[in-house]
């Protein structure tokens, strides 16, 4: 079994805490590894580090602070092998998703370090004669990361690596549940050079160390990926100082199925996108609204569907499109709404309970339920499993207005092949992100952001980038 330090100043120390939190396997219930309980000692020796170094570190070159990412993802890409078995094992994400995860996490140090060219400002006119307008954009200074466990490393390069490109220093707080893949990657950059204290890795709860670091006037924004009661903590705790945040919170994705959609198509899409990562992902299908005409069809087609779906461990060589949850809260959450659910009048029409098929583990079948309506909790919570309710809508107008009858904004689909259609409820659904004929899934180079309480600001390509960067304007009057 493994034990991790607290990563402060381009080192590993022990915490000044003594307490340790279990890591463990979700699909065996063995222990991985034990990580610091970190304190709030912890926390500011963390910040203290990231301040000292962040002048130096703002003064390189852009280019200069490019070469450590692109080295980052070098490290990443020779240990892709190691880093994918950490984060199946620690998770329970099925061993090819795992990899997917690590070699895309490569890819965004990447993206982000051809940012280095490009971070750009602006001359403005001025309205006195030779006088010049200048707008500069200037990093904030220290940057704190909240990592969530769904994924983690993945998470951990999207606040790293524009934090770092802009010239912020960083603190990261990885999740209790799943910290051993973000743990691991740090013991192997420590060769690269990196200067001390320009990425520092706390690992602790939200209440302690997490609160420490949002409060700390010390802190110049805060990255939160998490619940929406995570982020309204984040809030209250960075309201002192008047801390800049950028939340991405809960969804509750709605998929629109027309009458005139690629059936096969919707069904695919919808069904992978409950389905991935055991249905834990915050972007991906929580409820579909199919149109009259072909909500028999529909529903003969999903039933098939995710009744084929394959459950096993995350290293199965049966290449399983699910395996278990993370952890016996998460199967406890799931359990219990679906339960509610019946009570309600939600009719099951596969699965429905916790698979019995396994003696260890949080495994959870796959669930369709029919027979719900607009005000169950099941429709109106994120239930983060996999767990898909289906309604049925007759026009267009009404699927929108189901659709946007949520305290959620993240993400959105719809299947049509009616361009009217399309654009029209792309114009209507209050998203933000809306995936048309496709399932649910953002590119690097795009924009995730949630409106509603499903956060603040973004994160992925130019505007994530610009969400580590303030302005400065310069008046330059001359003779």
């Amino acid at each position: 079994m493994k034990e991790f330090d607290q990563f402060i100043n381009g080192r590993f120390v022990k915490s000044t805490s003594s307490e340790t939190t279990e890591v463990l396997n979700p699909c065996t219930e063995a222990v991985l590894s034990l990580i610091p309980r970190g304190s709030v000692a912890d926390a500011d020796a963390a910040l203290a580090a990231a301040q000292a170094a962040q002048y130096a570190w703002k003064s390189l070159t852009a280019i200069e602070r490019a070469g450590y990412l692109n080295k980052m993802a070098s490290v990443i890409r020779d240990n892709r092998l190691t880093l994918a078995q950490t984060l199946a094992k620690e998770q329970a994400k099925v061993i090819g998703l795992a990899q997917v995860e690590i070699d895309v996490t490569a890819d965004y140090f990447d993206y982000n370090a051809a940012w280095a060219r490009r971070i750009e400002g602006e001359i403005i006119q001025s309205d006195r004669k030779k006088e010049h307008i200048f707008l500069h954009k200037a990093p904030i200074g220290v940057a704190v990361g909240i990592c969530p466990w769904n994924f983690p490393f993945f998470v951990m390069a999207r606040k790293v690596a524009p934090a770092l490109i802009t010239g912020n220093t960083c603190v990261i707080k990885p999740s209790c549940i799943a910290p051993n893949t973000i743990m691991e990657f740090v013991r192997m950059i420590e060769h690269i050079g990196l200067p001390n204290g320009v990425l520092n890795v706390v690992c602790g709860t939200g209440p302690v160390v997490g609160n420490a670091l949002t409060k700390s006037p010390v802190t110049g924004i805060v990255s939160l990926t998490g619940s929406v009661l995570a982020g309204q903590r984040i809030m209250e705790a960075a309201a002192a100082n008047i801390t800049k945040v950028s939340l991405e919170l809960g969804g509750k994705a709605p998929a629109i199925v027309c009458a005139d959609a690629n059936l096969d198509l919707a069904v695919n899409a919808v069904v992978s996108s409950r389905v991935i990562f055991s249905g834990q992902v915050c972007n991906c299908a929580e409820r579909v609204y199919v149109e009259d005409a072909i909500y028999d069809q529909f529903m003969e087609s999903v039933t098939k569907k995710m009744a084929s779906v394959k459950m096993d461990d995350a290293f199965s060589e049966d290449n399983p499109d699910m395996s278990s949850l993370v952890s016996r809260e998460q199967l406890a959450k799931v359990s219990e709404m679906v339960e509610f659910a019946k009570k309600e009048g939600a009719e099951v029409i596969v699965g429905g309970s916790r698979s019995e098929r396994f003696t260890k583990g949080y495994f959870y079948q796959p669930t369709l339920l029919a027979n719900v309506t607009q005000q169950m909790q099941i429709i109106q919570e994120e239930v983060f499993g996999p767990v898909l309710p289906v309604m049925r809508f007759a026009s267009l107008d009404e699927a929108i207005a189901l659709a946007n009858d949520c305290e959620y904004g993240l993400t959105s689909s719809i299947f049509s092949e009616n361009f009217n259609k399309i654009m029209y409820a792309c114009e209507e659904l209050q998203f933000g992100e809306t995936y048309v004929n496709r399932e649910h899934f953002e590119a690097i180079q795009g924009f995730h952001a949630g409106w509603k309480k499903s956060g603040l600001g973004g994160a992925d390509g130019k505007h994530g980038m610009e969400e580590y960067l303030q302005t400065k304007v310069v008046y330059a009057q001359y003779r």
